[in-house]
């Protein structure tokens, strides 16, 4: 009874990889398409673009410290008065109500504003600064997508190789009780397989709850359910890098956008120092207004007037209080940090992009290598089965042969999702990291 139960387990246990593996391919879903909904869905981006929105008005912020400033008011109120008065009849006292009306147009034009200049200058930079944020979370969501995808479909990819395995443990089980049964083999020969399947099965149950994690992590960044994804497509090859490092350095020095990013801050402290020290300096503004007036006093009751000016306004500080000096001595000191936080940044940006070019160079013979180890286990599982025939090897030779195999292959399957990953971020440490560089590696799925 136990030989026809495990040949029903096995089937059912191929049947629902094989299906499993079918609606991976009918629903899969490809880099490239992932990319697009994650710019649309994920969170994080849509909060980078609004925030990059917001940061580019400070252009024009900055800019109108330096603009006319136009203003108008007006008002309109109901007076009462008690005006007395001598008469020749004497004291009298009368009580006249109007309506006061008025209005006033003035307009403020900086000739000489030396704060107002690096408020402008602070602007535009901060505008700048912005962008490179914003280009820092568009490769960062790049990283994490494929990051991401990659993952899916490594837990696929161990899924599959788990199931593999699981079912030839159990298929070798069958023969053992069949050899066993007829007096060929030995009970130990039962035993030794059975604990293999046992452990297969384990794997298995974690692979497929890793399947689940990988693929709802995904989602999560795109907006949407995932049903599987993209196989990496038969025959890959990893492709060393041609450029040197210090080609990689030269370009994440002047493209990285975590660095030009605090290169704008550092020019942000230096213009606040400039800020700073504009509180010493005089301020000249042209000056021009317009107004209107019905009644605006007691004394102008029942008076119309209009009134026109022209100027030139100075304004000279003298002292308040030593605030100038200090803000100019703490913006020293912030610019200060400024340039420390910048040396820290290039310095692990060169380092993760020392890691990313390491791992992508040593990646490439690593597949390689693993592609003949992977090649001499197949010929090393045949061999030993042949071996069993002939009475050389036994059956623990045959199981230790077959788990080294699928150990192989799990490590070249690790190995390649490591040198793409890898890949990325090296083209993201040297700051070209783009749509592009995802569709490339869209190319190598299926």
């Amino acid at each position: 009874m136990r030989q026809p139960f495990a040949m029903r387990a096995t089937r059912l246990a191929v049947g629902l990889a094989l299906a499993l593996g079918g609606s991976q391919m009918a629903q899969a879903i490809g880099l490239q398409q992932a990319l697009e909904l994650a710019m649309k869905n994920d969170p994080t981006y849509r909060a980078a673009i609004f925030e990059n929105a917001a940061g580019q008005e400070n252009r024009a912020l900055g800019r109108a410290n330096l603009l006319p400033q136009l203003s108008y008011s007006y008002s309109a109120s109901r007076n009462r008065a008690d005006q007395e008065a001598d008469s020749l009849y004497g004291r009298s006292t009368t009580h006249p109500q109007y309506m006061s009306r008025s209005s006033y147009l003035s307009l403020r034009q900086p000739l000489v504003n030396d704060e107002g200049l690096a408020r402008f200058r602070q602007g535009r930079l901060q505008a700048d600064l912005s962008d490179a944020v914003f280009a820092s979370r568009a490769q960062d969501l790049i990283l994490r997508l494929v990051g991401a995808y990659i993952e899916a479909l490594f837990a696929e990819e161990q899924l599959r190789l788990s199931t593999a395995q699981r079912n030839f443990y159990a298929e070798q089980k069958l023969v053992n009780e069949r050899s066993f049964a007829s007096g060929e083999a030995a009970r130990t020969d039962v035993l030794e397989t059975q604990a293999k399947l046992d452990t297969a099965e384990a794997q298995v149950l974690e692979a497929q709850d890793n399947v689940r994690a990988t693929r709802l992590a995904l989602g999560q960044i795109i907006g949407k359910e995932v049903d599987g994804v993209d196989k990496l497509a038969e025959g890959f090859k990893a492709v060393a890098v041609d450029d040197k490092f210090s080609d990689w350095s030269e370009r994440a020095r002047r493209l990285n956008p975590d660095i030009v990013a605090q290169n704008y801050s550092v020019e942000l402290a230096q213009q606040e120092i400039a800020r700073a020290k504009a509180g010493h300096q005089p301020r000249i503004d042209f000056v021009a207004s317009y107004g209107k007036g019905s009644s605006e006093t007691i004394n102008t009751y029942n008076q119309d007037t209009t009134s026109r000016s022209v100027g030139v306004q100075i304004q000279v500080p003298l002292f308040s209080g030593g605030a100038v000096s200090a803000s100019a001595r703490q913006a020293v000191a912030n610019k200060e940090k400024s340039l420390a936080d910048l040396q820290a940044r290039v310095d692990k940006v060169m380092l993760d992009l020392r890691k990313a070019y390491d791992t992508v160079v040593s990646s490439t013979a690593k597949v390689a290598a693993l592609e003949k180890a992977v090649a001499s286990s197949t010929l090393l599982v045949e061999a030993t089965e042949k071996s069993i025939k002939g009475g050389v090897r036994i059956n623990l030779d045959l199981l230790n042969a077959q788990t080294q195999r699928f150990q192989n292959l799990r490590d070249l399957s690790q190995a390649r999702f490591n040198y793409l990953v890898n890949l990325m971020r090296l083209r993201a440490g040297a700051g070209a990291l783009g749509p592009a560089d995802v569709k490339e590696i869209a190319a190598f799925f299926r």
